[in-house]
């Protein structure tokens, strides 16, 4: 009697487990999960091996004739020359007639308290000259294009280049000028600008001037980049187009088409590498998500950051790469890679692996085996000592 009385006392809290066990935990019978999306029943499998390599190759060399052709058809025809636009400030300047000539005063302003010095409004346009700031003194470009100059009156200047300004001045003082000496310089740039955003230290407008800007001049005036830019995929919007530049073709193997030439409107983007990692799961030691530098990982390379595979629990004929998964999450590409063959650990080194893939190592079938004892055992154990208190 005394027995029963202690196993009744054993049994009721394994009963209630859920009622009285500690920690947190989630009460699902009011939860009915149902899933609006049909998966298919069978994914195909694709071995990595010699063939695939070459396949592979094949498609990065592809990929690099395109963005080259991109890069192409971005890059400028010609000589570059800057056109003026509207609200450009122009400086006048007619010899021996300082009547018609700008003044060069030491300073301005633009309203308020901002004066600068005409030797540093020079400086601007290849530093921080954009509207809104103290501008100098001279023929700024009306909204119709067009600027004022004494006895000529009205000449329309937008899209013309300073030599055909200054041509067409000279031209227009002529009945009042014996052979008139002019000379016609942008004091201010601020009609165009490109923006640059992204994985820069200082974003923002860059001026347009009459120095040709570059993809690298950009960069190298927004302060260069950050840590955590991803200069494989710097992004282009032109004319509402979006392009791809990988500016490490570049730096690596001075591929100078991927500098190209900016234009007005443009927005460079410089992104951060979110979007460009690998994650390692299974049985590694360390699974984690990792970072694609320079846009080359393979899976050799992440299988040793994850620290490699456990030995007593890894089963090295299951490394599987899934991908495609964000675009086709319901039919995404599967490879397999056995590792226990001399070839495919070669074949580890080459198979080169692309943003957002995941790489799984399968577990051993004796690791399951025993992960299901251990979950077993405590339970078999609790068996064997009510039956002995029972006895």
């Amino acid at each position: 009697m005394l027995k029963q009385y202690f196993a009744s006392l054993v049994i009721v809290p394994l009963l209630s487990a859920c009622m009285t066990a500690p920690g947190n935990y989630l009460d699902t019978s009011r939860l009915k999960e149902q899933s609006s999306v049909q998966t298919a029943g069978v994914y195909p499998v694709r071995a990595i091996d010699g063939g695939m390599i070459m396949e592979q190759a094949r498609s990065r060399a592809e990929a690099e004739r395109v963005q080259q052709a991109t890069a192409d058809q971005l890059a400028s025809s010609g000589r570059y020359v800057y056109h003026v636009q509207p609200q450009d400030i122009l400086g006048v300047t007619v010899w021996d007639h300082p009547e018609l000539t700008t003044p060069t005063i030491t300073s301005f302003s633009s309203g308020g308290n901002t004066t600068q010095t005409l030797a540093a409004t020079l400086q601007q346009p290849y530093t921080t000259a954009l509207p809104g700031q103290a501008d100098p003194y001279g023929q700024t470009v009306a909204a119709d294009g067009t600027i004022f100059i004494p006895f000529s009156g009205r000449l329309q200047v937008a899209g013309k280049t300073v030599g055909q300004i200054r041509d067409q001045v000279a031209t227009s003082l002529v009945r009042f000028v014996r052979n008139p000496q002019v000379d016609v310089r942008v004091l201010s740039f601020r009609s165009q600008k490109v923006q640059v955003t992204g994985q820069v230290k200082a974003p923002g407008p860059l001026a347009v001037s009459d120095v040709p800007l570059t993809l690298v001049d950009a960069i190298t005036r927004s302060g260069g980049t950050t840590t955590d830019a991803d200069l494989q995929r710097i992004r282009l919007v032109r004319k509402k187009q979006l392009y791809v530049l990988d500016a490490n073709r570049m730096l690596d193997r001075g591929d100078m088409s991927q500098d190209v030439l900016l234009q007005s409107g443009d927005v460079i983007n410089v992104p951060d590498r979110v979007d460009s990692r690998v994650f390692v799961m299974g049985e590694v030691k360390t699974p984690a998500p990792l970072p694609m530098y320079r846009g080359s990982l393979t899976i050799a390379d992440a299988l040793t950051q994850a620290g490699g595979i456990l030995d007593s629990d890894a089963n090295p004929r299951q490394i599987y790469v899934l991908r495609g998964m964000k675009e086709k999450p319901t039919t995404p590409d599967v490879f397999r890679l056995d590792m226990t063959q001399p070839d495919s650990i070669m074949l580890s080194s080459q198979f080169q692996l692309q943003p957002m893939d995941v790489v799984y190592v399968g577990t051993a079938s004796s690791t399951t085996f025993n992960r299901v004892l251990q979950q077993v055992l405590p339970t078999l154990q609790t068996l064997f000592y009510l039956k002995q208190l029972t006895r």
